[in-house]
């Protein structure tokens, strides 16, 4: 089986690099003034599902699976259109979170339609969406998948209890990758990327939303109710390595390119990027730290308005079926999050892909799983504040 390109969707992982509209209007909302605030009951627009049997998605490039042959194909997609008779619009636009915000939230806070009836983003964006009441709860009577197959351990993220907005797409962690030859001794803790034998040869995010949380579990804390106090901890901690030139620099997902040369020997990584990685590199390896990692996810919601929701819910629930998730795992090489995929692949008559059910980066095991945590998202009363003075530290 063939990986998926390096240059994956999750690979755009790159985000809030400046205190952009986004953030502005977070902030509006955290100060009490809500103009861009939706109610409930102005979230629905008339169904015509039942009468138009289509829905248009919006996703990040390569996050689906193809056709070897043929990239254009997606078969999971086609299987799905071909059993319901639903049309579906398949539109490759978010590149990025906050640029996809920009564009689509003149029409949500001016109770506008989208054109789209289900988006995929990452939960951190999720939960402005959330709180601004831009997205409609979905109807789990349209979802029986999703009610039965969905990984406990994203059940109940602090932004979106019991998942009543938002249903996976696929998961990931950030760790810490290395390598493991040209280091000549292993990792386990966070704290030892701040040993003398890393200096000036470790990275580290440079996406607030992408680094914090892994940096504070180092230092024991629960992220799933992390304080200020803990955030100005770490950046007071971060700012330390930095004079003394432990860190080389913050990067996006430029990392890989810096690990590949040995220009570092070590940084935060996602470990989808590391499963692509380790193909050409056995000797990089990826640690979840013994004092855990941060497992986050990217998630399909229905924005206000959109006027194939039921539609949109029975793409969701297909996703679901273990046989489908099973599928597209096999191209994405994220985690993912219907665990009951496992076995499906597990009894492949393909080695490879039957190898993929073994890949605790793909299906964690239970060692690994005690060790992930979803971190407690940053508020809109937090996010200014906090932006400003770590953008500053990351040199954005």
């Amino acid at each position: 089986m063939a990986l998926p390109p390096m240059n994956s969707p999750l690979s755009r992982r790159t985000l809030l690099r400046t205190l952009g509209a986004g953030t502005l209007i977070g902030g509006l909302a955290g100060c009490g003034v809500r103009p861009a605030y939706v109610s409930a009951a102005d979230r629905a627009a008339t169904d015509v599902s039942a009468t138009e049997k289509r829905l248009t998605w919006a996703n990040w490039p390569l996050y689906i699976d193809t056709d070897d042959a043929d990239q254009t194909r997606r078969p999971t997609l086609e299987a799905f259109q071909k059993r319901t008779g639903i049309s579906v619009d398949y539109v490759e636009e978010i590149n990025d979170n906050d640029e996809f915000f920009g564009k689509i939230s003149p029409a949500l806070m001016n109770h506008q339609r989208t054109g789209r009836d289900l988006i995929v983003i990452s939960d951190w964006m999720c939960a402005r969406f959330v709180r601004l009441g831009w997205v409609q709860e979905m109807d789990r009577a349209h979802q029986p998948n999703v009610t039965k197959y969905l990984d406990p351990l994203l059940r109940s993220p602090a932004f979106d209890p019991g998942r009543k907005f938002t249903v996976p797409w696929q998961s990931g962690i950030t760790g810490i990758a290395y390598n493991r030859r040209r280091l000549g001794r292993e990792i386990r803790h966070v704290s030892d990327l701040w040993a003398s034998d890393l200096k000036g040869r470790v990275t580290l995010l440079s996406g607030l939303d992408e680094a914090f949380a892994l940096l504070m579990q180092g230092n024991g804390v629960d992220i799933t109710r992390w304080t200020a106090d803990d955030f100005h901890t770490i950046c007071d901690q971060v700012e330390k390595q930095i004079d003394r030139g432990q860190i080389r620099r913050f990067t996006g997902n430029d990392y890989i390119k810096d690990l590949s040369s040995g220009d570092v020997l070590a940084c935060q990584a996602y470990s989808g990027d590391v499963i692509q990685l380790q193909a050409d590199d056995p000797d990089i390896r990826f640690v979840v730290p013994e004092e855990g990692a941060e497992l986050w996810s990217e998630s399909l919601m229905v924005p206000n308005l959109a006027r194939h929701k039921t539609n949109a819910e029975r793409l969701i629930d297909y996703y679901y079926e273990p046989e489908v998730a099973a599928e597209l795992a096999t191209w994405v090489n994220y985690v993912c999050p219907v665990p009951a995929a496992q076995d499906i692949l597990a009894s492949s008559k393909d080695e490879d892909t039957a190898a993929l059910a073994e890949d605790p980066l793909i299906f964690p095991d239970r060692a690994m799983r005690r060790r992930l945590a979803i971190a407690r998202d940053i508020t809109s009363e937090e996010r200014v504040e906090f932006a400003k003075r770590w953008n500053a530290i990351a040199g954005l």
